[in-house]
């Protein structure tokens, strides 16, 4: 099993490769991606799993907006992530994953964390877009764009990597 300290090193070898990693409370940490991508994987050691967790964006208001962004979420469970999935707090989106200590390495952790940082990167308009008419919806405290012709998707970069 991989013991807290293994933990905490696979964390340091995040932070080497552009991640900020800040310890928030004993076996909690938030991870904050480098590069453009502006928002916080929570990170948390609780034997016998590691957990992985980000905060996506809130519900929207509207019943319909929120049964098609439920509908889109599934969607996207089945097709495009190959770590954790998506799902619903009482009032927000969250991607979470989990992770078996008993056997994990340096390259599923990463692989997790990866998966999840590019899927954010890659869904987050389209989810922000089935959330209000205007396409703009609040992530934590950030407010994404709906995207234009002016404003194209982010590509995934070596940084996102």
């Amino acid at each position: 099993m991989v013991s807290r300290e293994d933990f905490e090193a696979f964390l340091d070898r995040l932070a080497a490769a552009g991640a900020t990693a800040t310890e928030v409370e004993r076996n909690l940490w938030r991870v904050r991606p480098g590069g453009a991508l502006d928002f916080d994987v929570a990170v948390s050691y609780a034997p016998p799993v590691a957990l992985l967790r980000v905060k996506v964006m809130d519900l929207p208001d509207d019943p319909a907006a929120e049964a098609a962004l439920g509908r889109r979420l599934l969607e996207l469970n089945a097709t495009d992530l190959l770590h954790g999935a998506y799902g619903f707090t009482r009032d927000a989106v969250v991607l979470t994953d989990a992770l078996e200590l008993a056997h994990l390495d340096y390259e599923e952790f990463r692989a997790s964390y990866e998966s999840m940082t590019l899927a954010l990167g890659a869904h987050l308009r389209d989810l922000a877009a089935l959330c209000t008419p205007d396409g703009v919806s609040v992530t934590g405290s950030h407010r994404v764009p709906a995207q234009t012709p002016a404003s194209p998707a982010p590509a995934a970069t070596a940084e996102a990597r």
